[in-house]
Parts: structure tokens; sequence; C-alpha cells
């Protein structure tokens, strides 16, 4: 299936739709705004400030019936708060959840009248164990009552509107899932760990969220068990262990008594099903390997224990990553949402795909993903629209009268400015092996030769791009860059094949593949080679250093930010969040042995090669990352400041593995700016 790209210079604010929500100048919506027309370019491109804003609004949710839409609304300097709309009657939303230090993050409705969400700090204070907390709460903001504890001890003293503090859960506990069985139930989770931050088990209860009574669901199940899979009822029917290196699927007996064993592998090496959904007629949908060596998705009859030969689903290229739409009042399984270069959605039923032609016809230049719970009887749905070029902006599809009307863009300040294209390429590595990589150009795609930012994701056993609008690859695409992200050997999402090729290749052919993103993209003429700047964060970090090392002649400076250093320090180092049970099976096998490959390990650890670095270098570190550690940054800090005089270095307070504040990120991205400018800029002297 191909997305609907927007096409480049198309007049993309002028649609034939109706806005049903504008934004006042106020920070709050309200229905009959019109559209604002699309801005008149400006010669200056938006301020880091604007590229990495809270959005105004964010993760919309429809109730069941379709009539209310609640949502994160961000006020002017202020925290993010719960928002409600009723989209049956005109008028401002209410806010009715919020604290005055933490923020409100997900949504969902357990009703059309009940909500639940949590929370995360974007000003962090990190003076406690780390949980989201969970709160519920009426449309209306009545009932509102607090039902597990937040990761913070200050909210609880201070910020929240707690009532019946009684039956609170600790901070280790976390929503599972929103049953769908009218009533105000959900299933909440709980996270057993050992003394370095590794879960070790999880346990599922059901929990009333009015009164807070729990009752357990997963007594007499198996050992060990980290995922869970729920039927229709929110029974729990299939179960994955992990432990010492092996994971064991398991299955519940059809009688509902006891548990069988179903599957068994390597937790690294194999690539392990996963049970995605369960279906009105207790049908199962699993996600697992092809012959082709992708995953894809397979129907597994009732009663059978393998599924079919062919899959219901299989993307070419691709693993199948998503999910499975199930109809909450049903239970019928409509269709799955995924990814492929894009995102996309193949909908099962007749009638879903008609309204997916019908949106799509209206809204042509966004991927139009479809969101609903009582998809086959709701009034409306809401359209979550994206593209390369603009921030994500929501509509909701009347059903009656077949029209799409908007809500509001997530990010208003910058609807109308124009943005870089990003496009998903392909070219073969030096051993052949293909090597998906998104390029985004700067506004306007000039031609010639461009300077060049080589972004490497972090992981970097991830899928590390997504053909969406992203801040990062647009802020420095405004700024006049090629950015190349190379999905390089390791990176999930491609195929088990492309995932095994990285394994022991931290610094090596990983590293190659970078550098023959850079070749490649030189030779198709876009790139000048003498301007180019290779940059990333974790995984990515430790690329732009051993970049500089490995291939100093590609690279006109490096921008490392919390970098791995140190390889043997991800063994040694015991107040990390690397358990111990990734250090044991993990890490040897993607990584090297800390014994047997001791050599290498040594050989492709920035730390010890830093003499080698003689070009421009900033580096930027959380205070307090658990992930990879201050120690990475100032050993490494010491070790290149003895030959390179060249290394600009910042550290954040209260900052952990990736920015929180937004104060943080404006002074990191305008660092970052000032640093390209001055080497690989129009006026930069490239040696």
């Amino acid at each position: 299936m191909q997305r609907n790209q927007a096409m480049p210079g198309k007049g993309r604010g002028q649609r034939a739709v109706l806005w049903l929500a504008g934004l006042t100048a106020a920070a709050c919506l309200a229905i009959g705004a019109k559209a604002q027309p699309a801005a008149v370019p400006a010669v200056a491109p938006p301020s880091a400030a604007d590229f990495f804003r809270m959005p105004l609004a964010a993760r919309p949710v429809l109730s069941p019936s379709g009539r209310y839409l609640a949502y994160a609304l961000t006020q002017e300097k202020a925290r993010t708060v719960l928002a409600v709309l009723d989209l049956g009657q005109p008028g401002p939303p209410k806010a009715i959840g919020g604290f005055r230090d933490n923020d409100v993050n997900q949504i969902w409705w357990v009703n059309d009248e009940r909500l639940v969400f949590d929370a995360v700090d974007r000003q962090p204070r990190r003076d406690g164990p780390t949980g989201p907390g969970l709160w519920a709460v009426n449309r209306d903001g009545s009932d509102f009552r607090q039902l597990i504890q937040p990761d913070y001890e200050e909210l609880k003293r201070t910020g929240s509107r707690v009532q019946g503090k009684d039956r609170v859960l600790d901070w280790d506990w976390r929503l599972y899932k929103v049953l769908a069985d009218g009533s105000s139930d959900v299933v909440v989770s709980n996270f057993i760990t050992n003394g370095v931050r590794e879960v070790t088990a999880i346990t599922l209860s059901r929990l009333d969220t009015r009164t807070a009574l729990r009752t357990s669901l997963t007594d007499g199940a198996p050992p060990n068990i980290t995922d869970w899979t729920l039927d229709t009822q929110g029974k729990p029917i299939a179960a994955t262990s992990d432990k010492d290196g092996r994971y064991t699927m398991y299955r519940r007996k059809p009688d509902g008594d006891g548990w069988v064993v179903w599957k068994e592998g390597d937790s690294v090496r194999d690539s392990a099903p996963e049970v995605l959904a369960v279906g009105a007629n207790k049908e199962t949908y699993v996600v697992q390997a092809t012959a082709k060596g992708t995953n894809a998705l397979f129907r597994i009859e009732p009663g059978a224990d393998q599924s079919g030969t062919t899959p219901v689903l299989s993307l070419e290229g691709y693993d199948f990553r998503g999910e499975v739409v199930v109809d909450r009042e049903s239970k019928r399984v409509l269709g799955v949402h995924y990814e492929t270069d894009a995102s996309g959605t193949a909908w099962f039923d007749a009638g879903m795909k008609e309204v997916q032609r019908l949106v799509d016809a209206q809204l042509p230049n966004t991927v139009n993903r479809i969101e609903c719970l009582r998809c086959e009887s709701s009034s409306r749905l809401l359209i979550v629209a994206e593209s390369d070029q603009r921030p994500v902006e929501y509509y909701v599809y009347l059903r009656d009268s077949k029209k799409v009307m908007g809500l509001f863009p997530s990010m208003p300040w910058l609807r109308g400015k124009p943005m870089g294209q990003r496009d998903m390429q392909r070219f073969a590595a030096r051993d052949g092996l293909p090597i998906p990589t998104l390029v985004t150009w700067p506004i306007g795609k000039p031609r010639g030769p461009q300077p060049a930012v080589v972004l490497v994701h972090g992981g970097p056993w991830v899928r590390g791009t997504h053909w969406a609008w992203e801040p990062q690859a647009q802020f420095l695409a405004s700024r006049g860059y090629v950015v190349i992200e190379p999905e390089f050997r390791g990176s999930t999402g491609y195929g088990h094949p492309h995932f095994r090729a990285g394994w022991k290749q931290w610094g090596l052919a990983m590293q190659d593949d970078v550098a023959d993103a850079v070749d490649w993209a030189v030779k198709q003429g876009w790139v000048d080679p003498k301007r180019v700047c290779i940059a990333g964060a974790s995984y990515g970090g430790y690329a732009a250093l051993m970049g500089l090392v490995r291939h100093p002649e590609r690279y006109q400076c490096a921008v490392n930010w919390v970098g791995v250093t140190d390889i043997e320090l991800k063994y040694a180092i015991h107040w990390s969040d690397t358990g111990d049970q990734w250090k044991q099976y993990g890490l040897p096998a993607l990584v090297g042995d800390r014994v047997k490959d001791a050599v290498q390990i040594k050989e492709t650890s920035p730390i010890t090669q830093a003499a080698k670095i003689r070009r421009p270098l900033l580096m930027a570190y959380g205070l307090e990352d658990w992930r990879v550690p201050i120690k990475h940054g100032t050993d490494f800090k010491d070790a290149v400041a003895k030959t390179n005089p060249d290394v600009e270095w910042v550290a954040y307070a209260d900052e952990g593995h990736g920015w929180l504040m937004h104060e943080t990120h404006i002074d990191f991205w305008t660092r970052v700016e000032n640093f390209l400018g001055k080497h690989i800029g129009a006026k930069a002297a490239v040696k």
C-alpha cells in the first residue's frame, strides 16, 4: 500500500474541510473558529524554541460514543492539563485534571463518562523512584481519584488533588489495559524488579477506578512472566517469560484451568513471536517470522496450535509493527495499523475501508490514521493526519454527513511555515546489504551539493527513522543542511537478517554503513563531501565519536550527546539501568563477550581512541543519566582534551538520557546551530 504523500510545492493549507475548533489567543479550543490562512514564508526560519516546544494540543482520544474529545492541553508558560471538549455542544473545552508540578501525559477513556490518565514531569527533580502514576476522573471533573502513586514525593505532598488516599498503589504499578465491558474497571500491572531496575516479572490485577478495589488476574500463572495478552473479556490468554536468556511462551488451556508451553527459544538470538490481539471468535493474531526473515501478522484459529502458512499481512522489506484494531463493542477485528516507509492501515472491514477512502479524498496531502473505540457505531471518528513537512494535525470524520472537519493543529505556531521534504531511500553498503536511509532536504530542495549532517539514531537495536515531521531533522534542514539518517545494520524493523548483521559490529560494519551513506549521498550529487558533520545521541553519540576515529576524512566535525564512550564500562558499572540479565546474555551476543572479545571492545571504544580525534567536537550530557552515566562523558572529555583543543562541553543538571526541559532543548540546539555554522556552514573555512 502506498502512502498518500504530500506533493512538493502544493498549497497544503488550502483544503476542502472546515475547522471545527480553532486555537484562540488564550490557548483554548472553541468550536466554530475558521481556518487560518497559510502564513507567508518568513526570511528567517523558526527558532529553536518553536521547533522544540511542547505541542499545544496532543494525544487526543474520542470517547466510545464519539461525542467527547479528551486531550492534553499545554497552557502558556504552564503545565499540561487534561481537557475535555463536548463535540455535540459548541463551546470551549473544560480542564478537568492537572497539577502545579507535573504534566498530564497519556489519556484513556474507561467509558463515556470516566477517564484515566498518567503524568510526567518535564521539569524533573529526580528525588524518588520513577513511575508515571495514574488518576481517574469523570469527564465533568468530578470523582477525581488517585490510583497509583507517581514518581516523586513532592507531587504527592503538594501538586495532586488526591481524594480517597486509601488503597493507592505504589509507584511500580502501571496501567496495562482499559477494559471494554461497560464497567469502570481497568487492568493494572505490577513491575517486580531487582536492585538494578531490571524487570523480572509482571503481574496483573483488575482495578475499580471508583473504589480502587483490586482483584488479581494472574494467580497460579507460570513464573517470571514479563508479557501478557488478554482476551476480549480481559482475562489472560497468553503469556511470555524471559529468564536466563531464554523465553517461554504459554497458552491458557481451553478449559481455562492452567497453562501449557507453546513456544521456546533464545530471547536474544531468536525472533520470538508476539501475541497482539484476540478477536470476537477467539481467533488470535500473532506476529512471527516468515521464510524471508521479516515478521508478518498471522491468524491462529481457536483450538489450533500454529498459524496458517499465509500471513494476514506481510510487508515487503519491513517487519510488521503495529496494532490490531478491535471494535470495543462488537469485539470484531476490523483491520490493522502498520508502518512501512510511512504509517498505513489495512482495513479488513468493508465499511471502514470505505471510510478511509472518503477521508483520504478530503485530506489528500497527509497520511490519515483513523482512531476509534466503537468504530462501527460511533457517530464520529478521530483522524490523525501526518506528513513529512507539517506537525501532526487532528480532524474528526462525521459519519452522518461523511465530511471531515478540522479539530486543531498540534503546533499552530508552525502551521504554514515551510519545511524540508523527507524521503526514504535505500542504497547498497560495501558488502551489498541494503541500507534504508531517510533523507531530509533543506527547504526548497536546493540543487547541487549542500552541507550535510549525518544523524545517527540511538538504540541501536531499534527502528530509528519514521516518515513524519520530526523536530531534530527539520531544525537542521531549516538551517540549510541535508540530513542523512541511515538505518545501519543492527537496526530493527527491516527483518531479522538486517538486525543480525549488526551483532558484534559496534565501530566496525555498523560504522562502515554510516560512512557508506555519506559516500552514496555524495555520488547522488546532494552533498558537499567537504562539509559533512556526524551527530547523534546515545549509540548515535558513540557512532559520532567513532566516525572521527575511523573515517576522519569524511567528517569535518561531530556532535555527541549522551553517547557511550567506554564499552567496557557498560559491563562494569553498577549504578546504571543496564540489568544483570542484559549484561550476561544481551551485551555478549550483540556487542561482544567481555573476555573473548576484550581486544575488539578496547579497539572500538572511543575512550581508548581519543588521541585520534582531532576534528572539532561538541559534547553534551545529563547529570542524572542512568542509561549512559555522566562518567562516560567526563572521562572522555578529559582524555580527548589532551590532544584536541577544539572541544565544546556542556552538562545539564536534572536531565537524564535525553532532554525533557524546554530550556535545555533551546540551549542545546542553539549550541548545535552555532557549532555547525562555524565548521560546515556557508561561511565556514573548511579544510
